[in-house]
């Protein structure tokens, strides 16, 4: 699958006031949408149950004023991609691949990396950025209580 540019998208602050969030769907809540073209025609499309979910947490981050890329598991990502989801620099996410903590494949010259690599990987860097955040908290606290 060729990369594809992600492309973040938000609601203006008029939207958002002019939109409402979905309610809470429950079994059996069917979700519709309702396209009204240029031209007066009425178009309704049912949304799939298991879809209807991540229609629900698109728009509530939305609504949050959080912009958001909708992307699928399998997509491949440039290492410029990666560094915009894992929020280190290009060079690192490069650095990464090459010692293997970032698995990807040669296209051409370019590299890329599936989506669920670099997700896999942001979150083993959460993980280990939380672990310093509560070392620093006890050295912090130990500092302070017992003058350290």
């Amino acid at each position: 699958m060729a990369s594809q540019i992600i492309h973040f998208a938000g609601l203006s602050d008029r939207d958002r006031r002019a939109a409402s969030p979905l309610p809470k769907l429950t079994a059996g809540d069917r979700l519709e949408l309702h396209v009204h073209h240029e031209g007066g025609r009425e178009q309704k499309l049912s949304i799939p149950p298991s879809a209807a979910a991540a229609v629900e947490a698109l728009l509530a981050h939305m609504l949050r004023g959080e912009r958001v890329a909708v992307l699928a598991e399998d997509q491949e990502l440039s290492p410029t991609e990666a560094s915009a989801i894992l929020g280190i620099s290009r060079p690192l996410v490069v650095l990464r691949m090459d010692r293997g903590d970032l698995p990807f494949r040669y296209v051409g010259k370019h590299r890329r990396a599936l989506l669920k690599d670099v997700l896999a990987l942001k979150s083993r860097l959460d993980t280990r950025q939380s672990a310093i955040d509560a070392l620093a908290d006890d050295t912090e606290d130990l500092i302070q209580t017992h003058g350290l």
